[in-house]
């Protein structure tokens, strides 16, 4: 692997370090690892990356070999992980696991963002327990500016689409809640029938959509590590 230069030392922690703790690197890969592979759903993963970053932290990834951009038989460029690459899985899942344990809620509740929530909540939903037609479920949170406010995923099978604007088909389910609350369900810092006892989740639609919100909801990766500060 080819190493950019900094620490000036042999050890492997310095020469991985070297690689992997560039500003946004780790987060690229994490995605990389959740099963992206084309540079605008990247982006999606890393909303407030820009997207000259972005190409630059792949580049630097691509030189050191943990990924290869191949492209697709449309012609677009997709990243793949080498098997370096696949090699820091338990490593980056690792990291996420250890904050998830040990990092204050209140500080990782600090830094909210509608459309990285809602992407990983259409990345991780599980469709089992929606009907098996076309279902259309719409988010609210009152408190964004109105341009962030709604959100539609739209679940036809196993294909779970996300919208910034109404696609247009009837509302099977409004989901409206504050973004804290919805974000600490999906960390697992909370329940759907905790938030909505106290009154910070709203429901209006099918009851049945409603009622195993808790069960389709995409948690995150790490929603089940047992938490050791509050």
């Amino acid at each position: 692997m080819e190493a950019r230069g900094g620490y000036g030392q042999f050890c492997p922690v310095a020469m991985a370090s070297e690689i992997l703790c560039s500003r946004w690197t780790t987060l690229v890969v994490r995605e990389l690892l959740l099963g992206t592979t084309r540079f605008n759903d990247l982006r999606r993963g890393v909303p407030r990356m820009s997207p000259a970053l972005l190409s630059k932290r792949l580049k630097e990834l691509e030189r050191a070999g943990v990924l290869v951009a191949v492209p697709n038989a449309n012609g677009i460029t997709e990243y793949h992980l080498t098997p370096a690459g696949e090699d820091l899985r338990p490593i980056v899942l690792g990291i996420g696991s250890w904050g998830q344990r040990w990092v204050e809620s209140q500080l990782t509740l600090r830094n909210l963002d509608p459309s990285l929530l809602m992407w990983d909540m259409r990345r991780n939903l599980n469709p089992k327990p929606l009907p098996t037609r076309r279902c259309t479920i719409q988010f609210l949170y009152p408190e964004l500016p109105e341009a962030k406010q709604n959100w539609w995923l739209v679940v036809d099978g196993a294909t779970v689409d996300l919208c910034g604007f109404d696609p247009g088909y009837d509302i099977d389910l409004l989901v409206t809640s504050s973004l804290k609350s919805m974000t600490a369900i999906w960390m697992g810092h909370t329940l759907v029938r905790r938030e909505v006892e106290a009154g910070n989740l709203e429901f209006d639609g099918d009851p049945n959509i409603a009622s195993a919100m808790q069960q389709w909801l995409g948690l995150s990766t790490f929603a089940a590590e047992k938490r050791m500060v509050s």
